[in-house]
């Protein structure tokens, strides 16, 4: 069973189902390739106990004749932001460390009674703050990619979902869950040579999920290709009485769907995303992405989206003002670290707590929330940008009208080393400067990959949907797929 590990989640379904192989052995192959891969420190947390109970339960009920579960035999790797009950949940923070919640996320939930077993819980940025994974308590994830040019630098993975895109990149299991709140599923994504979906917000339930921008985060999945994908975001997606957010709709069956042809279908390419000094990589790209949308039978248009530069001063004034909010929580008294000083009274052991417990990236959104929620710059800065926000949410309305769908760049560069924008929050920021207008306006959008750039690095392209057409942008990155024939893989050096 070597080539086991090779199958993605379509494949492994099906061979546990026709007997190609059972799904003990897929458990343990893929716990395998985790314990054997700690350099790429992906998982924080190993559990192939459960990936096995899972496994042996797929087998005993294909044993009996019983009509198998649509995840049954699939061992997945788990983003820690999900709670899951019994095994420790930290959101890659140091205040949370050692935090084992007692209930399941409904998303973790929905993923184990479709038969899905977990090998881990997966690094991250520290809630999920970041588009490097280089803001993680538990250090840094690596890419299993390396330049082709000669360079041998460590790579990001991307963020904040690095953990669960290196994984996935480097076969250590067949899917992950991610979560996106400015495109911290797409983004790594496409930094390995992956494909990743965020559906509409309120597609996938937000209960039991870590919370960090309560108006924006959205779980999603990430998977070799897009008919992966597919399966699992069906299987994670549903309304759920507890997360208010939750949309009381049915899941559709958008693996049975799936189709690449475009004919009679607009994709809309918008001018405001070529933006000043993009490498021509990304640009030739995009331009072939438009040619193979072309070919797919698709009439292409061009729209405008005009507030489209205004996107990333607002997503960092909304994002932050809702974590202050929301990460007020972490205070010593409930749960996680408590750091309390000899003397200290209950005011110096909430700083002490927090200034031990949160990262420097965590405390400067946390500043920059405080502050614009403050009663002397709310309206100047939070009302402003919520306006801002209406506005961009009304661009894409008004594109529908004349588009199906639209395609950017996922990210406006290839993945770069570990270290290289860490010391510059803004170069950092802007990686999120193709992603986050989508974010704002709760769309579904997804990053497919598209072919490799000048290093011999993953490049990706990024499909944007209508509300609730999830569907339409599954079948437009399917028809992505098929032309650009993405099979390249990064070299185990792990």
């Amino acid at each position: 069973m070597s080539d086991v590990t090779d199958l993605g989640i379509a494949g492994l379904r099906d061979g546990v189902r026709d007997g190609s192989f059972s799904a003990v052995e897929v458990a343990e192959a893929f716990s395998a390739r985790v314990a054997g891969a700690k350099a790429l420190n992906a998982f924080l947390v190993e559990t192939p106990d459960h990936a096995l109970a899972a496994a042996r339960a797929a087998d005993a009920a294909r044993a009996a004749g019983e009509t198998l579960k649509p995840l049954a035999g699939v061992p997945i790797g788990m983003k820690d932001l999900f709670c899951t009950a019994g095994v420790q949940t930290t959101a890659a923070s140091h205040i949370l460390e050692g935090f084992v919640p007692t209930y399941e996320s409904t998303v973790s939930q929905n993923l184990w009674d479709a038969g899905a077993g977990m090998l881990g819980k997966l690094n991250m940025d520290q809630f999920a703050m970041g588009s490097s994974n280089e803001t993680s308590y538990f250090g840094n994830v690596i890419s299993p990619w390396r330049r082709s040019d000669g360079g041998n630098a460590a790579l990001a993975p991307g963020g904040s979902s690095g953990g669960s895109s290196s994984a996935v990149a480097a076969r250590l299991c067949p899917g992950a869950t991610g979560t996106d709140t400015g495109g911290s599923i797409r983004q790594p994504a496409a930094f390995v040579g992956i494909s990743g979906i965020k559906p509409t917000y309120g597609r996938c339930s937000r209960w039991g999920t870590i919370a960090f921008a309560s108006s924006l985060d959205q779980a999603g999945s990430m998977a070799h290709d897009v008919t992966d994908c597919a399966i699992m975001l069906e299987a994670m997606a549903g309304f759920d009485t507890r997360d208010a957010t939750s949309l009381q709709l049915d899941v559709p069956r958008w693996e049975v769907n799936l189709s690449p042809d475009m004919k009679g279908k607009r994709v809309g390419v918008p001018k405001e995303y070529r933006v000043d000094g993009m490498p021509a990589e990304i640009e030739a790209l995009w331009q072939q992405g438009i040619d193979w949308m072309r070919d797919a039978g698709a009439e292409i248009v061009e729209v405008s989206l005009p507030h489209t530069k205004y996107a990333l001063p607002a997503y960092y004034i909304i994002a932050p003002a809702e974590a202050s909010s929301n990460l007020a929580r972490y205070d010593g008294v409930r749960y996680g670290l408590r750091d309390l000083p000899d003397g200290a009274n209950l005011q110096d052991m909430y700083a002490a707590t927090r200034a031990d417990g949160f990262g420097d990236e965590v405390k400067r959104r946390i500043l920059i929330g405080t502050y614009v929620l403050s009663a002397g710059f709310y309206d100047a800065y939070y009302t402003q940008a919520q306006k801002v926000r209406a506005l961009i949410a009304r661009d894409f309305e008004k594109a529908w009208e004349v588009c199906d769908v639209l395609l950017t760049p996922t990210a406006p560069s290839a993945a770069f080393a570990l270290g290289e924008k860490s010391a510059d929050p803004i170069a950092m920021y802007l990686n999120d400067v193709f992603t986050v207008p989508s974010s704002l306006a709760g769309l579904p959008a997804m990053s497919v990959p598209g072919g490799l750039g000048k290093g011999g690095l993953p490049l990706g392209l990024q499909i944007i949907g209508k509300p609730l057409d999830e569907q339409g942008v599954l079948n437009a990155g399917l028809a992505i797929e098929q032309r650009a024939g993405f099979t390249a893989r990064p070299e185990a050096w792990w």
